[in-house]
């Protein structure tokens, strides 16, 4: 095993550096196949090999050899790899019968044992044992990776998916992982990794970093002792007063107090802008959940003055379902009759779908009369798309399911709440805040998880309400009117 050099710490996490020992020690015990063998012939003799052996220290000396030899694989043969062993570590088809059969006969505690042992693919014992070698559980991750890029195109390894997601919700569960706080003192590489995984809110550069992780933000990260520096997760937070509403205030690299940021004392509010997951081989394995609600406690031991904690989040899934309501047959259309009528006034055409196109045409955010008839009608359609049925057009928004799942109340629709093409893009710029009440967490969760029963505010309902019948000539005015009726609109 190689040394560390005096005063160095060793980069590698503790697991890594065990698993290491164990594998130098095995080498000289293990029946390893020959490195002549052509690579991947040599990678199914490995595994097999490695299912076989008995001793650990052997063990971990061929998983180190398989893993190895996976990395001098090319794309088209590690896909024979995963197809040879998703196909061929299946359960022994005569023992599983005979635990079903005895299973029938007596359907007892012992016999649902020994059904789910047999039931168990040879394959999860594989994998298990594959995650015996340094960096093994790096490499299952990244294996992972790029079996979800195969699915599609390759359902037999669908069988092998399944069990290494299995396992990684044991492997990464609560209970294995590390809330740091990540700031300014945070090693280079773990903030070169934030920069590098931001997923929601693209981070411009180490200035635009340095904003937010300034006096009044925060950002928290999970990691995992088996892959140390890599964080799992992380969350960004912005300390405000009062309820943000829009996303490029928070993002604005402000060079106030050098680029420090504001006074985090005076704030009342914690806003979550930002979660990105940061492990694609982990996609289904739910941390942001834990993250949340950890990161709420947190802050507020820190600071007792916080009263309300909520997110700043993206709609990504409404665009993409309202146009499929626009395509409907008219009778199932998405526009109340008076919303109908007002689109069609605005735009001096007679058929609200194309009214509607012909407003939301380029540029519109910028175009007050433009801006001022559209508000409403997206709002309330906003609104009724995050509050419907779990089941309707295209299932659940997806940002929706998942603080709404965590026990967050949908607690304001925010009209531009994000100027920037992606979220023009994905919702019409509209944001949402989700306030998760200490209090009601658990209620709001269970009638969410139980009925999908949406918790939501009262400024949700009046947003549900069909809208009173506009006055005439109120948008032609709103066309006079210019920058006064933007400005309205924007203080509404």
């Amino acid at each position: 095993m190689a040394s560390i050099a005096p005063g160095l710490v060793d980069p590698r996490g503790w697991l890594e550096r065990i698993w290491s020992s164990v594998a130098d020690r095995g080498r000289a015990y293990a029946d390893v196949p020959a490195a002549s063998l052509p690579p991947l012939d040599r990678a199914r003799r490995l595994a097999e090999t490695l299912l076989s052996e008995r001793g650990e220290a052997s063990g971990a000396a061929v998983a180190r050899a398989l893993q190895d030899t996976l990395a001098s694989l090319g794309a088209e043969e590690r896909l024979g790899f995963y197809r040879f062993i998703a196909e061929g570590f299946t359960p022994d088809v005569e023992r599983l019968r005979a635990a079903a059969e005895a299973w029938l006969a007596s359907p007892d505690a012992a016999t649902a044992a020994r059904l789910a042992d047999a039931a168990e693919p040879p394959r999860q014992e594989l994998l298990r044992r594959m995650n015996h070698c340094p960096g093994g559980t790096a490499a299952l991750v990244g294996m992972r990776k790029e079996l979800l890029g195969l699915l599609r195109a390759q359902c037999d390894l669908r069988p092998l998916d399944a069990d290494l997601r299995h396992l990684f919700a044991s492997w990464f569960n609560r209970g294995f992982l590390e809330l740091r706080r990540i700031d300014w003192q945070t090693p280079a590489a773990v903030l070169e990794k934030l920069i590098d995984y931001e997923a929601v809110h693209e981070i411009q550069g180490w200035d635009d970093l340095r904003r937010r992780l300034a006096a009044d933000r925060r950002c928290f990260a999970f990691f995992h002792p088996a892959l140390p520096g890599e964080p799992l997760i992380f969350v960004e937070v912005a300390l405000v007063e009062g309820m943000a509403a829009a996303v490029q205030p928070l993002l604005s690299r402000d060079s106030r107090n050098g680029g420090r940021g504001g006074d985090a004392a005076r704030a009342d509010t914690a806003i979550f802008y930002s979660i990105s997951n940061c492990q694609e081989g982990l996609r289904g394995i739910s941390f942001g959940n834990f993250l949340i609600k950890q990161v709420v406690e947190e802050l507020k031991a820190e600071l007792p003055q916080l009263t309300r904690f909520a997110t700043l989040s993206p709609v990504p899934g409404f665009r993409r379902w309202l146009e499929r309501c626009l395509a409907a047959p008219p009778e199932e259309g998405a526009f109340l009759p008076e919303e109908a009528a007002a689109l069609t006034a605005a735009a001096g055409v007679a058929e609200p779908v194309e009214a509607f196109q012909a407003l939301t045409a380029e540029g519109w955010p910028d175009d007050p009369a433009r801006e001022a008839a559209l508000r409403p009608v997206l709002l309330r359609l906003a609104a009724a798309y995050l509050t419907r049925p779990n089941a309707g057009m295209g299932g659940i928004d997806p940002v929706a399911r998942f603080h709404l799942g965590n026990g967050a109340q949908l607690e304001r629709v925010n009209w531009l709440g994000n100027r920037a093409a992606r979220g023009l893009q994905e919702s019409y710029g509209i944001m949402v805040n989700y306030l998760y009440d200490r209090e009601a967490i658990e209620a709001n969760h269970e009638a969410f998880i139980r009925s999908g029963q949406v918790a939501r505010s009262p400024a949700v309902e009046v947003l549900l309400t069909p809208p009173r019948p506009a006055p005439a000539g109120r948008f032609a005015l709103g066309r006079l009117l210019g920058g006064e009726e933007r400005g309205a609109a924007k203080a509404g």
